[in-house]
């Protein structure tokens, strides 16, 4: 009986796997010349964080020392291992690395993805943004592409004539409902649950058409990482870059309060029983870096794979993965 020859090709073509080349060639470039040192952390780790809306890969190690096996958990993003480096005094530093995320799959998701993240020891989000837009253009292409900063209460504004940061989720469901979002009627979510879908469903598409779009100062209950405003308690110094639609970057000025980031993840774990989700086990290496001092820093992660999407003017992530879960 012949064997069936599933497609082994690559997703992505030989020029676009040279077109990825040419950028992280770029991305170090732009590093170096100034003085960013590059670092590594590893991908497995002890711990994982706590946020509610992403769900890890496990792994486990079974060998000397622990026989009876230890579980492990693909890293999402290198912060916690960098925000270790920083409070060690690392300064500036950078990483090109893979990260894993369970249960994303799509056009533009894939469970393993290429990330580009960063921190800048004295850096407010502002001066981060500039240097983001700055990096980003250059890697487009894109000389002169217009920027445009707009908070997330005046985007929902704006947009869906909403107060964001006072309404409940009875009204952000009202406003589902009268946005004709199938199946808003009989969904029970809490607040931050309906303001992820009306910016899903509603909102990202319409930013960054023509321009790079900033929205800035999301709301405190979607930062778990990240400052809190100290003119408006109701938000955090934090901010995600759109370009056709799509998010490319999330970044803002990190939390350095060991005691509140310690109240912060068993927040969100509390949330995570309640939604039937298993807790996660809390980062205590973390915990004691920011005991023992974290710089005052911003840091910004940046999908590679969507940026080099956006400069080819590609449309499905499995166009610029030499291998996505489909070919795996």
């Amino acid at each position: 009986m012949r064997h069936h020859v599933a497609d082994w090709r690559p997703g992505a073509s030989l020029e676009v796997t040279r077109a990825r080349a040419a950028m992280l060639s770029a991305v170090r470039e732009f590093f170096a010349e100034r003085e960013v040192l590059e670092v590594e952390t590893p991908l497995l780790a002890s711990s994982f964080g706590t946020e509610p809306s992403i769900e890890p890969l496990r792994s486990e190690f079974t060998g000397p020392g622990h026989a009876g096996g230890r579980r492990l958990y693909l890293q999402s993003s290198p912060e916690f291992f960098m925000k270790r480096l920083l409070a060690d005094g690392s300064g500036p530093i950078y990483q090109v690395c893979k990260a894993f995320r369970n249960g994303e799959a799509g056009r533009l998701h894939n469970p393993e993805f290429s990330i580009l993240e960063w921190y800048r020891p004295g850096y407010r989000v502002a001066q981060l943004m500039d240097e983001v837009a700055e990096l980003v253009v250059g890697l487009l292409g894109q000389a002169g592409l217009p920027v445009r900063y707009c908070s997330y209460a005046q985007l929902f504004a704006e947009e869906l004539a909403v107060d964001c940061l006072e309404s409940d989720a009875e009204r952000l469901q009202q406003v589902a409902v009268a946005h004709n979002l199938i199946g808003a009627e009989s969904l029970e979510m809490d607040r931050d649950g309906w303001l992820n879908l009306l910016m899903g469903s509603l909102l990202e598409r319409r930013l960054g058409n023509g321009e790079l779009c900033f929205v800035t100062d999301y709301p405190a209950s979607q930062a778990s990482l990240a400052r809190i405003n100290p003119d408006d308690p109701r938000t955090a110094r934090r901010f995600e870059l759109y370009y056709r639609g799509v998010e490319l970057a999330n970044g803002f000025e990190e939390l350095a309060d060991a005691d509140e980031q310690a109240q912060r993840f068993e927040h969100e774990n509390c949330v995570r029983r309640a939604r039937g989700q298993q807790p996660m086990p809390v980062d205590d290496y973390l915990i004691g870096a920011l005991q023992s001092g974290l710089p005052a820093c911003a840091g910004v992660a940046l999908g590679l794979d969507r940026l080099l999407m956006a400069a080819l003017q590609l449309d499905d992530i499995d166009q610029v993965i030499g291998f996505s879960l489909g070919r795996v």
